[in-house]
C-alpha cells in the first residue's frame, strides 16, 4: 500500500517502461521510473561486462543470449526473453544479469512470488551490487514488506561505484514513509533531493508525506516540483486539487480537476471529498 492506503500494483494506468540491455565492454541495463500512482520507484541493475577476467569465460559465453534477450524484451516477446535468459543462465549460472532478465518476464506476466525470487537471486550473486540490492528492495516494498525493504536500500548505498544513489534513497524515503518511520522518510527524500533536485520520486513522496502530517504549504511547495520535474499523472493531480482545497484555494483545486479528466478520464473523482460529480 501507498502512504495513502492505495495498492501498490506491478502495472495500472501506464506501460512499464523497460530500458534496455546493449552488450558491449561494459554496457549496462536499467529499469526505469515506474508509474507514479505507484509511489514512482526507479528500478537500475548492474553492469554487464563481457570482456572477461576471472571467471569469466561463462560470462562471456552468456553474453550473446544475454543481448537476444534483450532484443526481445524491447519487443515486448517476454516468452521469447524468458527462453534467451535461461539460456544465458545456462552458460553462466552465476549470472546476475539473466536472473534480473527472469525477474522482468515474470513482473510482466502478473508472476510476482517468481518475480521476487529472480531479484533476490540476483542481489545474492552480486550482493556489492548498489543497483541489484535496491531492485529488490522494489521488489519488497510493493509486495507490502516496506520495513524489509529499507535493508537492502542501505545494502545498495553501501556501494561505492553505485552512480545512482538518489534512486536508492528516494525508493527508501517513499517506503519508509510506507512502514510509518517518517523522520526516516523525510530524511532519505530531503537527501536523495540534494543530489538530484529533479527527482520525482522523491518529491512527490515529500508532497505526500508533507499532506498527510497537515503541512499544506509545504506539500504544494513539493508538489508544484514534482509536477515541474516530470509529466503529471492521476496521483499527482490528484493530490494537488487536495492540497489546494486544504489550502482553500477552490478554483485551483478545480483546474487541477479538470486537467486530471481531460488528461486521465478514466480517473474518477479528485480532492478531499470529490464524488466524481464536480
Amino acid at each position: 500500500m501507498d502512504v495513502r492506503g492505495r495498492p501498490l500494483s506491478l502495472t495500472i494506468t501506464t506501460v512499464l517502461a523497460v530500458a534496455v540491455l546493449a552488450t558491449g565492454a561494459c554496457s549496462r541495463m536499467s529499469f526505469v521510473r515506474q508509474d507514479f500512482k505507484r509511489q514512482d520507484f526507479e528500478r537500475t541493475s548492474p553492469e554487464i561486462n563481457v570482456s572477461g577476467n576471472g571467471r569469466n569465460t561463462a560470462a562471456i559465453a552468456a553474453s550473446k543470449p544475454l543481448e537476444l534477450a534483450r532484443a526481445r524484451l524491447i519487443a515486448g516477446d517476454y516468452a521469447a526473453a524468458e527462453k534467451e535468459a535461461l539460456k544465458a543462465l545456462k552458460l553462466d549460472p552465476k549470472s546476475a544479469d539473466a536472473e534480473t532478465v527472469l525477474a522482468v518476464t515474470a513482473a510482466r506476466r502478473g508472476q510476482s512470488a517468481e518475480a521476487g525470487r529472480h531479484y533476490l537471486r540476483a542481489a545474492e550473486l552480486a550482493p556489492g551490487n548498489g543497483a541489484l540490492q535496491n531492485n529488490y528492495g522494489v521488489w519488497l516494498c510493493r509486495e507490502g514488506r516496506p520495513a524489509e525493504s529499507l535493508d537492502w536500500f542501505d545494502r545498495a548505498l553501501q556501494d561505492a561505484r553505485y552512480t545512482t544513489p538518489a534512486v536508492a534513497l528516494a525508493n527508501a524515503g517513499s517506503c519508509a514513509a510506507r512502514a510509518g518511520q517518517d523522520e526516516r522518510a523525510r530524511r532519505d527524500l530531503r537527501r536523495a533531493i540534494e543530489l538530484d533536485p529533479g527527482n520525482a520520486t522523491a518529491l512527490g513522496a515529500l508532497a505526500e508525506l508533507e499532506f498527510r502530517q497537515g503541512n499544506a504549504f509545504e506539500a504544494r511547495a513539493f508538489s508544484e516540483r514534482r509536477l515541474s520535474a516530470a509529466p503529471a499523472d492521476a496521483q499527482a493531480l490528484q493530490l494537488a486539487s487536495q492540497i489546494e482545497e486544504k489550502l482553500g484555494d477552490r478554483a485551483a483545486a478545480a483546474r487541477y480537476v479538470q486537467r486530471m479528466r481531460a488528461e486521465f478520464p478514466q480517473t474518477l473523482g479528485s480532492g478531499m471529498g470529490d464524488d466524481g460529480k464536480r
